[in-house]
């Protein structure tokens, strides 16, 4: 009983997600259709989130899975961010501007990225969560953490690419690339 209520649940959240975006990503139960889907990006808002357009012409809000880059503009994260890291608001602020530019460099307007999704679909924002993949094949989610622009943040039942993430990171905080040669 409680596997097949567990499926209905799933059920839903996939009809949901099939009606926001014309069946674009599918899953089956737990597992997933390997389709990446294309999508033109509109605007890119910060180092982890942007805008970007499907083929149908729906434009939807995109965050990527498993990074964390640091606030580009002073709120109540960038707050808590400097008050956890014991860095200044001002600090993490211009680390914030500079992942921003990064992603920008690589994703600007007009750039054609390609979605994969994970087992949750949508933040509580309403945002699409996904692994994005550049044009050349590389995972933007995964080159941010390379370069040393942003940190890993797993979020459960999103877990996909968790080691491959630590490994990223890993190189980055040892060879003290991007931000953390600035003590992020």
């Amino acid at each position: 009983m409680r596997k097949v209520l567990s499926y209905i649940l799933v059920l839903l959240v996939l009809y949901t997600f099939y009606e926001l975006s014309e069946a674009q990503f599918k899953k089956i139960g737990k597992k997933h259709v390997e389709e990446r889907v294309p999508c033109k990006v509109i605007k890119v808002y910060d180092g982890d989130t942007f805008k970007c357009r499907l083929k149908s012409g729906e434009e939807i809000r995109v965050r990527l899975i498993g990074v964390d880059t640091p606030e580009s503009r002073v709120n109540p994260k960038a707050k808590r961010d400097a008050e956890r890291t014991g860095l200044s608001l001002k600090h993490i602020i211009r680390l914030g501007k500079k992942a921003t530019e990064f992603t920008k460099k690589l994703i600007p307007p007009g750039t054609v990225v390609y979605l994969e999704t994970d087992v949750q679909i949508h933040d509580r924002y309403g945002r699409l969560l996904a692994y994005v993949y550049l044009p050349d094949g590389r995972m933007l989610n995964e080159v941010l953490l390379e370069e040393g622009y942003a940190k890993m943040m797993t979020i459960p039942p999103n877990v996909k690419y968790v080691e491959r993430f630590r490994k990223a990171q890993r190189k980055a905080i040892l060879e003290g690339r991007g931000l953390w040669s600035e003590g992020m």
